[in-house]
């Protein structure tokens, strides 16, 4: 056998070891009597007892013990989710049993996405002042801004309902927003934002609603939305904005994302030249919604 074809039958041996390293480790790190287990003799180690796991699991004593010593066992995916469920893995850990395992992750084990903004996250966005910032979710919602990003777009979102906070539904309802956006192709712009965000949430009845909810607020809306197909990701550009106190001028679009798939978003507008640097401070001199 040649060194080419021996590597994926090495990588995959290595792979089994440290599908079995972990859930020894995970084994090894329950209480039992925590897990309202039976006391039964004495334990040489600590944690559970591979009969127990396999009793939790509801799987052969046999079969869990290959699988933790690296064997060539294939498991399924439901068997797996019950392996991860006895040895009590957060979803973080359950995805990496599952790629350990060459299983795809499934949907529901994908890490949750924190719905809460953290005190940090909040004093950031101020320290970012006088450039306007936001944290937004993939549908548009906006979860966090400063008082910078308020005066930007005329609005001040601590008194907006929680389902009102999203950019694709201020610009349809609220004149003041659309007024500040100096783009005439903003709306289908953000129709093809939001058609590629949701091809990966068809059904999600969140999304779902926040469509019908688009739909129902602007005719124009719906027609785009029917009568075009055009897809567009989110992406860093110079966006044009109007204000009644300081006249037109351009910022630089900048996003970070919390996350490489699905993650919160963080935008934040930069001045690229003297009329930026003039219009966000004159806009710092103003009440918060003006």
């Amino acid at each position: 056998m040649s060194l080419i074809s021996e590597a994926p039958v090495q990588a995959r041996t290595d792979t089994r070891k440290q599908l079995g390293a972990f859930l020894r480790a995970r084994r090894e790190s329950l209480d039992p009597n925590r897990l309202g287990l039976p006391r039964s003799g004495r334990r040489r180690t600590p944690g559970l007892r591979r009969e127990e796991v396999a009793m939790l699991a509801d799987v052969g004593v046999t079969w869990y013990t290959w699988l933790e010593q690296g064997r060539e066992v294939n498991p399924s995916a439901s068997v797996l989710n019950a392996v991860a469920a006895a040895l009590q893995c957060s979803p973080l850990e359950t995805r990496h049993l599952f790629v350990l395992a060459g299983l795809v992750p499934q949907e529901n084990l994908q890490l949750p996405q924190c719905e809460g903004v953290s005190a940090g996250t909040r004093r950031m966005l101020d320290s970012l002042m006088p450039q306007p910032a936001s944290i937004q979710k993939p549908n548009f919602d906006i979860v966090a801004w400063n008082d910078s990003f308020c005066r930007l777009m005329g609005i001040d979102f601590a008194t907006l309902p929680d389902a009102d906070r999203n950019c694709i539904y201020q610009y349809l309802t609220n004149p003041t927003w659309r007024s500040r956006l100096n783009n005439p192709n903003a709306l289908p712009t953000f129709v093809s934002y939001f058609r590629a965000a949701m091809a990966e949430h068809r059904g999600d009845a969140v999304w779902e609603d926040k469509l019908a909810r688009f739909i129902a607020a602007s005719s124009e809306f719906e027609a785009l939305w029917h009568q075009r197909n055009d897809v567009r990701g989110v992406e860093n550009q110079l966006k044009s904005f109007r204000h009644p106190l300081v006249g037109e001028f351009s910022l630089q679009q900048m996003y970070w994302y919390s996350a490489p798939r699905n993650g919160w978003r963080m935008l934040v507008y930069l001045p690229v030249d003297e009329a930026g640097e003039h219009a966000l401070a004159r806009l710092a001199e103003q009440p918060r919604a003006d």
